[in-house]
């Protein structure tokens, strides 16, 4: 994608991730969760497996994290997703706002500053919302069983 100062356009197609600024940053986030789910990752190849098996400070109505702030601490594996490692956007699913937008790709329809609802994106079944189990209801071992598609599972 282009990165054009029309006036008309929406300032996720005017600006690059790297130039944004931390609240639009912040707002490219859809809440779907699906990066708050384990993944596995082949070590041979390096194929990034999604289970659905969700960090445990994810809040099951609304997909956003209960403490944001201290995720990192709280749970060291989190990547805090940045626009100086967004080399970390490989892992992340195909719907991702980010990667979108890193792979010049547009928002889709759902994504709520498409749409201006942030229900969209539950109402249209992109989120985790309903599809998985805390980390602290299933142990470790498990995890390989429930590894599943529909993260990845997405078209434009």
């Amino acid at each position: 994608m282009s990165h054009k100062t029309d006036p008309k356009l929406p300032w996720w197609k005017t600006k690059k991730l790297a130039d944004l600024s931390s609240t639009e940053w912040e707002s490219l986030c859809d809440h779907c969760a699906k990066c708050c789910l384990v993944k596995l990752e082949d070590e041979e190849d390096g194929t990034v497996y999604y289970t659905d098996v969700a960090c445990d400070l994810l809040e099951a109505g609304t997909c956003k994290c209960s403490d944001y702030t201290r995720r990192e601490v709280l749970m060291p594996d989190c990547v805090k997703l940045r626009p100086d490692n967004l080399e970390a956007l490989y892992w992340m699913p195909p719907s991702c706002a980010y990667r979108l937008l890193q792979e010049g790709e547009d928002l889709p329809s759902w994504h709520h500053l498409v749409s201006g609802s942030l229900d969209t994106v539950h109402e249209q079944n992109e989120s985790v919302r309903g599809k998985f189990v805390y980390t602290k209801q299933c142990k470790e071992d498990e995890w390989e069983d429930r590894v599943v598609d529909w993260p990845l599972e997405w078209k434009p």
